[in-house]
Formats: C-alpha cells, sequence, structure tokens
C-alpha cells in the first residue's frame, strides 16, 4: 500500500476527517503507519477517541480499497494527496484541507490563481448573463473560474469560462460516479475535455446530501484567490460560502442586483457589509497582487522581449501608443468589437504589459 492508497482508505472512513488526520500524522508520520496501529495506540493520540480508534483498527472490514481503486481506475480519474505537487497550494492553508481529491481532467499550475463564482441556483436572466459575462472576462484574462456545477449561477460561471476557451474547475458535492444535477453531466465533460478538471474530495459512490454541499463550498473559497457572489437570497447557501471565505482570509466580492428582486437581497447585503462591487472583471483583477507592478516599469523590465501574443493580444497591444491611450480609441484602431478589447486588455494586464490608468485610460508598461 502506497501513501495515496492509505489516504483512500482514511478518507472513506466516516469518522476520520482531516482535523483527526493531521493529529494522527503528528504521532504516526505516515498515513500507512496509522491504518496499521493498534487500537491502544490510536486511542493515546489527543482528540482520537475509541470510536475512531476502532473503526481505524479495524479499516478492512468496512472500506473495500481494491473496489475503490478499480472504480478510479474504470473512471478515468485519478487522486492527489497534500504531497501531490498538482495539488491546490492555497488548499493546504485552510483549516480542515481535503485529505485527498479525485480530480477528472487535468489540473495544471495555473489553476493556483483562481476565482470562485457562485450563487443562486434560482436565478434571473440578468444574474445569469452577468455570470457568463464576468466569468468569461475572467478566464479570457488567464484566471481559473472556480465553481460548484450547480444548477443556475454555477452553471453560467462555467458556460462563460469555456466560452473564453478557459480554465475552469468544478467542485462537487458527491462522488464523481454521482455528478449532481445529472442534466449538467455534458458539462462536466466538456470541462475535463481539455478545459479543465471536476473535483471531489468524496469516494466515488458517495452521493449528495445536506452535509456534503458545504463541505464542498469550503474547497470552492479556500482555493480561490476571492469569491464573486453573482446573485443570492437572504437564505442561499452562497452566503455562508462568501462566510467561510472571508474565514480562510480570501476576497469576497458581489454584483448589485435589483433591489426588489429577492434572488439579489443576500449579495446585495454583501455590498453592505463590506464586499467589493463588482460591475466588471477588472474590478476583480485590480484587488489581486499577483497582477499588476508599478506604472513604471524597470530598464530590464523594458528591455525584454514581449511574450508569446494571440492575434487579438497582438493588435489590441499595438493599437495603445506609448503615452495615456483611451479604450475607445484602442477599439477603432484595432477594430474588434467593444468585449473583445475588453477581455483582450484584461489579459494584457495580466501579462503584465499594459496598465489600465483611471477613466478607462490605458499605458503600456514595456
Amino acid at each position: 500500500m502506497n501513501t495515496t492508497e492509505a489516504c483512500i482508505a482514511l478518507n472513506m472512513l466516516p469518522t476520520v476527517g482531516p482535523v483527526r488526520l493531521r493529529k494522527l500524522l503528528q504521532v504516526f508520520r505516515t498515513p500507512e503507519r496509522v491504518l496499521t496501529a493498534k487500537r491502544g495506540e490510536l486511542r493515546a493520540v489527543e482528540g482520537i477517541g475509541g470510536e475512531v480508534a476502532d473503526q481505524i483498527a479495524a479499516w478492512e472490514s468496512t472500506v473495500d480499497l481494491a473496489a475503490e481503486l478499480n472504480r478510479i481506475s474504470d473512471f478515468g480519474a485519478t487522486v492527489i494527496t497534500q504531497e501531490s505537487q498538482s495539488y491546490p497550494k492555497s488548499l493546504r492553508e485552510i483549516h480542515a484541507p481535503p485529505i485527498v481529491l479525485y480530480v477528472w481532467g487535468e489540473l495544471q499550475e495555473r489553476d493556483n490563481h483562481a476565482i470562485g463564482i457562485i450563487g443562486a441556483r434560482r436565478t434571473t436572466h440578468y444574474g445569469t448573463e452577468a455570470a457568463k459575462k464576468l466569468a468569461y472576462q475572467i478566464a479570457y484574462a488567464g484566471l481559473t473560474v472556480i465553481s460548484g456545477l450547480a444548477r443556475g449561477i454555477d452553471t453560467a460561471a462555467h458556460q462563460g469560462a469555456l466560452a473564453a476557451k478557459g480554465r475552469t474547475i468544478a467542485v462537487i458535492g458527491a462522488g464523481l460516479l454521482e455528478i449532481y444535477p445529472p442534466e449538467n453531466r455534458g458539462l462536466a465533460e466538456k470541462i475535463m475535455t481539455g478545459n479543465g478538471a471536476i473535483v471531489s474530495e468524496f469516494s466515488m459512490e458517495i452521493k449528495p446530501d445536506r452535509q456534503t454541499f458545504p463541505m464542498r463550498n469550503r474547497i470552492i473559497s479556500g482555493w480561490s484567490h476571492g469569491i464573486l457572489v453573482v446573485e443570492a437570497g437572504l437564505n442561499s447557501g452562497a452566503l455562508i460560502t462568501a462566510s467561510q471565505a472571508i474565514e480562510q482570509g480570501r476576497s469576497v466580492y458581489a454584483v448589485p442586483g435589483h433591489i426588489n428582486a429577492p434572488s439579489a437581497l443576500g449579495s446585495n447585503r454583501l455590498i453592505q457589509q463590506g464586499a467589493k462591487l463588482v460591475m466588471s472583471a477588472s474590478d476583480i483583477l485590480e484587488d489581486l497582487q499577483i497582477l499588476l507592478p508599478e506604472t513604471k516599469p524597470s530598464p530590464e523590465a523594458a528591455a525584454r522581449p514581449l511574450p508569446p501574443l494571440s492575434e487579438n493580444e497582438r493588435r489590441v497591444y499595438e493599437a495603445i501608443d506609448s503615452s495615456e491611450t483611451p479604450i475607445d480609441e484602442i477599439a477603432a484602431r484595432c477594430d474588434l468589437p467593444s468585449a473583445t478589447v475588453s477581455s483582450t486588455l484584461l489579459s494584457l494586464e495580466l501579462k503584465r504589459l499594459v496598465k489600465q490608468l483611471p477613466g478607462k485610460y490605458f499605458v503600456k508598461l514595456g
């Protein structure tokens, strides 16, 4: 048995969670040694009672590890642990990081730079279109969009990211064999085919319930630099995720909604309480420290050759003067739709080639 297999077995035990496993590893060092420890040794660990110790000591009577490994292999998934290079760095920082992550698709280094987009399952046309637009802009700019594959805002967020040919991760509240809702199975397949991954901390056959979704939500917030709430009622689970994000030290953003729309009462309240009001992806990108350097580049930076640019990026970049250039003039010069110009400028900001100034003016950085 290797470390990953031991973690899969421990994750399948209902009384062993991330916090208890951390205490066990402080004593036994490796997951394999936890599984081979005697009852008395397990009970001696702080926070490990008799029930947990008994369950671990008799794990082979409740966990069919071989069957689970076959399910993983047959489905075409992989499993990563906190020791895996592809395990999201920010997730290691939260209070209860998942013991394992089941991954259907591929995780990339760039997925460490992510924004979570969440909201109501029953949404308005305005909310759906806002989620699609913002996800498109965020993904086009090079950040990964993370959501939960649920109906409503989650679905729109994934669709927007895919439309931009960007990266998106769907964290689900069930095992990979129980993708929910079932009508999003086709969307899940699109995501995992080269554009991202479907991710779960639950074993393959776990069905969704009221406990699995809050557990899923802490992963979405913990993985992300910040959470964008597009539309949420006063009792929406999205507000719980926003609270988790605050506890995890993440930023919270919200899209303003109609003051009389029940589906926007919670998200509007978040803005009242200090969430940053978002009207375009640039409102989020301005907040992220990873994005923008100082306005004046160093001589060394100015001397560097340009990184590879797409055709649209090249046209927009060349349309910017050496001095401040308004966005309308940029759009006229490169003869591209205004939405394409805005998204491309965000991408150039991420590549540290341009900087946005007040009044929708842009200046080259190199």
